[in-house]
């Protein structure tokens, strides 16, 4: 079963989640769709004649609550997902009533589909293993101030493991993306469907490349396994001038981010910026103290105001600088020098790639 969940995950095979709304939003597999056979009330009206009744007079009841022309467009549904998605799995939460119920109503419609054995509970089950394993894994953590391009090279390495990109957060006080991030188990079992992808694809253990990260990123948790290796991995620091740090920082943070709110909701797009970077001010201000903070709010509000595309970006500069010299510097500075003894080497963003293209664990104990 184990060699079919990871043949299932590492071919992106389509998955048909039947579970309702709720659990669905609770975790989920990536590209996985939803289409409940039950809506939330409906699975709670039908859970309480269970406990109440029995499993024959909840049998009855959803049969009466799913049917007629509100089970001819569900079917409708199914079948058009499996249609166009010919490698399709269906489950449920344990591959029980639910996916089974879907499996008989879309075979009379003319289509066949497997289950998924044990359903979301055994994928989930399996995905757990992976991240357990992770406890055994040879990391090399990719380490360096704030705009030096840790992110870009992680996710540009063929064994890199895009910890930020599976929260959807840059993982400061400043990352929150326009999106929102997905649920915690969610971001658990993308990791860990990336970690299976990656150990498949070499048949040898390799060293793989993750950015250093708190525990948090955002309002998500690495997981346990993972995040203890990562404390203990040897790292590569990237150096590059402040004034690129800079750039890059209002690329990432403030011009990308304004573009992509605008493009979701256009003509909001810098109120709803303005009102994001503020609130990210906000949440470092017992850190910053009071007079930095306030400095850095008003050079914020000032970039903000500003109507020329050019002043603004030049008083962007001034606040980004400003929080890198009087808080994100000093923090790294203070946090890597408890690591040192760890780092293996340091370099410009093109040496620490060229560098870390043939670095093995063997390589850092020579």
């Amino acid at each position: 079963m184990e060699d079919d969940f990871a043949l299932l995950f590492e071919n992106d095979w389509p998955l048909l989640d039947v579970r309702s709304p709720v659990e669905f939003a609770k975790g989920a597999f990536p590209g996985s769709c939803n289409i409940p056979l039950l809506s939330d009330s409906q699975r709670s009206e039908i859970g309480k004649t269970y406990r109440s009744h029995g499993h024959d007079a909840a049998m009855a009841l959803g049969h009466r609550l799913v049917r007629g022309p509100a089970k001819a467009q569900l079917v409708s549904q199914w079948r058009e997902f499996i249609l166009a998605n010919p490698r399709t799995r269906l489950y449920c939460f344990r591959g029980g009533q639910r996916s089974r119920i879907a499996q008989q109503w879309l075979h009379e419609a003319g289509v066949d589909v497997p289950l998924v054995a044990g359903g979301y509970k055994a994928l989930r089950g399996y995905l757990l293993g992976v991240l357990e394993s992770a406890s055994k894994l040879e990391l090399l953590v990719i380490a360096g101030k704030t705009g030096t391009g840790k992110t870009e090279l992680v996710a540009s390495s063929p064994r890199g493991i895009d910890i930020e990109h599976a929260a959807r957060h840059r993982g400061s006080a400043f990352g929150a993306l326009p999106t929102p991030q997905p649920a915690q188990i969610s971001f658990e079992n993308e990791l860990a469907i990336a970690l299976l992808k990656l150990a498949r694809k070499s048949p040898q253990p390799q060293t793989l490349l993750v950015e250093d990260e708190s525990r948090s990123v955002g309002s998500l948790a690495i997981p346990q396994a993972l995040f203890e290796r990562m404390k203990q991995a040897p790292l590569a620091v990237l150096e590059a001038p402040f004034e690129l740090r800079v750039e890059t920082i209002l690329r990432d943070y403030v011009l990308d981010n304004l573009a992509v709110r605008e493009r979701n909701f256009p003509g909001q797009g810098k109120a709803l910026l303005a009102k994001s970077l503020l609130a990210s001010v906000a949440r470092i201000r017992r850190r910053l103290g009071a007079t930095e903070h306030r400095i850095a709010s008003e050079l914020l509000q000032s970039a903000l105001a500003a109507s020329d595309e050019s002043e603004a970006a030049a008083l962007h500069r001034r606040w980004i600088g400003h929080l890198l010299t009087r808080y994100y510097d000093p923090m790294y500075e203070y946090q890597l020098a408890r690591k040192e003894s760890r780092v293996r080497f340091r370099g410009s963003l093109e040496q620490v790639a060229e560098w870390c293209r043939s670095y093995t664990s063997c390589s850092a104990m020579a």
